[in-house]
């Protein structure tokens, strides 16, 4: 079935991120295309004139694909803003088709962050692909990223067998007990999502802005402590100090912005 974006899109491009620091066993790409176990069925995804080619196919997995892909992303509107933009404008124009991907999960999102705290995301990617093999269930390719009721019933132990260090273990195991609704997040404020999550242990402004950022999609999500975001701002606008007041000279495309910037860095290095 083909699943039509909004033009220019490249498929490659936008999906970069999954290859990139290494193996992703849940958004598996294989012989050119992407795997992802979706509502209980892998699914394939692969580049299509006008958007992409996605099988098996039914209304409840185009709505998390469609998420996958990016489409809630407001690339015209991104777009125009950036055209007055000197640094966004080129790398707009270099990045033509970049929609960045996001994570249909709010648990798996949170997770995928825990793991990536003070790690290079080499190391992260590692360790998630071996919690997935571990915990996940395996489809033909790809592996369905761990439940929330599955890893609440793992040990520490179990974790840092994985590669968890001792305090991400236990971070992981207390949000996958805590009693939280993550998915009623997504009808809350940006400022309201992260005061619920940064309450919970090990989870910080850091995992909860990436959260804004990877899972809601919200549209001013300035990750401001990230690293390498840090790096990429300096690296395209100069010695910044403040790297998070800097994002209101992005507003409205906080995140977007924030996207194009640690992409186009990645690829320019």
């Amino acid at each position: 079935m083909l699943l039509s974006l909004p033009q220019p899109y490249d498929f490659a491009l936008s999906t970069e991120r999954f290859r990139v620091f290494g193996v992703d066993r849940a958004n598996l790409w294989h012989e050119g295309g992407l795997h992802r176990v979706v509502v209980g069925r892998e699914v394939r995804i692969e580049a299509a004139p006008g958007g992409v080619e996605v099988e098996p196919w039914s209304a409840e997995i185009e709505a998390e694909v469609r998420t996958l892909l990016g489409a809630p992303f407001d690339l015209a509107g991104f777009a125009a803003f950036a055209a007055g933009e000197e640094v966004l404008a080129r790398l707009a124009t270099g990045l033509a088709g970049y929609r960045p991907p996001l994570a249909p999960n709010p648990f798996e999102s949170l997770v995928t962050s825990i793991t990536a705290q003070q790690v290079s995301l080499q190391s992260a990617s590692a360790i998630r692909s071996r919690l997935i093999e571990r915990f996940g269930e395996p489809a033909e390719h790809a592996i369905a990223f761990p439940t929330r009721e599955r890893l609440a019933l793992a040990t520490e132990a179990e974790l840092v067998a994985v590669g968890f260090s001792g305090r991400k273990a236990e971070y992981t195991i207390a949000l996958a007990r805590d009693d939280l609704d993550l998915d009623a997040l997504a009808l809350l404020s940006d400022e309201d999502v992260k005061a619920r999550l940064v309450a919970l242990r090990g989870i910080g402004e850091w995992t909860a802005d990436w959260f804004l950022a990877r899972h809601l999609g919200r549209r001013h999500a300035w990750p401001a402590g990230d690293l390498v975001l840090r790096k990429a701002v300096r690296s395209f606008y100069g010695d910044i100090q403040d790297v998070r007041s800097f994002g209101a000279r992005l507003h409205p495309f906080e995140n977007l912005a924030a996207h194009y910037l640690l992409t186009g860095l990645r690829l320019s290095s």
